[in-house]
């Protein structure tokens, strides 16, 4: 097995290199697809990488994702599960794939949302609806109740 490339993005301008000797490669039966075969090859993989004591994160980058993976962790162990394919190669491509997309997202930082005022488009829509709403909830009453 080989390292994992992260390609470079916010956060990681250079990108990632994660040490194959980090990533802990986990197999067993899978439940999807593949016939008679299913039973017989061990092809789900589960791809665990441990974010706490990883030497392919500074100490900025391991706080981003430890904070964006939350309670999806398992202590600080991430761990990627893929049983889409037949075979345990192409599992295995995509539980890595999968992993690197994942802290790529993780290690961007945050963007604050600037906040916006409403268009007076929008503002006028949404008085016309609740005018609609308001005609036919009246149209409802009983006759003879006026407001």
């Amino acid at each position: 097995m080989e390292d994992l490339h992260v390609p470079g993005g916010p956060g990681a301008p250079r990108g990632l290199r994660v040490p194959a000797s980090e990533l802990v490669e986990q197999f067993s039966r899978s439940s999807g697809p593949g016939g008679q075969g299913v039973n017989t090859t061990d092809s789900r993989v589960q791809l665990s990488f441990d974010v706490g004591t990883t030497s392919a994160l500074d100490d900025v980058q391991r706080e981003r994702v430890l904070d964006y993976f939350g309670s999806r962790l398992a202590g600080t162990v991430l761990i990627v599960s893929t049983s889409e394919q037949r075979s345990q190669r192409q599992n295995r491509l995509a539980a890595r794939e999968r992993l690197a997309e994942l802290l790529r997202e993780a290690v961007m930082p945050a963007v604050a949302r600037r906040s916006t005022r409403p268009t007076k488009g929008s503002q006028r829509r949404r008085l016309e609806g609740k005018r609609r709403r308001s005609q036919t909830k009246s149209g409802r009453r009983r006759p003879g109740e006026q407001d």
